[in-house]
């Protein structure tokens, strides 16, 4: 399956460059490096689906230690910053308490995380 990611050509090395060095200014090395290495394991057409913003359920999700959240485990994860319960999260998405421990389970470790405090806050650090 052809991986997408940055065709390393002269004319574009510069361009390429700065992009790296201005994303890496925004999200930070530890988050640009897990993003960037999770984008390099989409094919080409996930990638595109990504970059469309297409729903998660259109565009597959690559491997559980990729770090890509679906668009569902993204509305879990910015409800938890509110600080609610499983119970509270699933009110309000309509889903069962048992599916919002599966999408917080998933999140912890897509991320790296142990705490839904950790996914709080990073979810917090990526809306600056």
């Amino acid at each position: 399956m052809p991986r997408s990611g940055p065709a390393s050509t002269p004319s574009t090395a510069p361009a390429l460059t700065q992009a790296t060095r201005s994303a890496t200014a925004a999200l930070g090395v530890a988050t640009f490096g897990s993003a960037y290495h999770a984008g390099r394991q989409l094919s080409r057409d996930a990638a595109v689906r990504l970059a469309l913003r297409e729903t998660a359920s259109a565009a597959p999700m690559v491997g559980s230690n990729s770090g890509i959240l679906s668009q569902r485990e993204t509305d879990v994860a910015r409800l938890l910053t509110e600080g609610l319960s499983n119970k509270g999260i699933g009110a309000r998405l309509f889903i069962s308490e048992r599916t919002v421990e599966s999408h917080v389970r998933n999140i912890l470790t897509k991320r790296g995380f142990t705490s839904r405090t950790q996914v709080a806050g990073w979810m917090m650090a990526q809306d600056r």
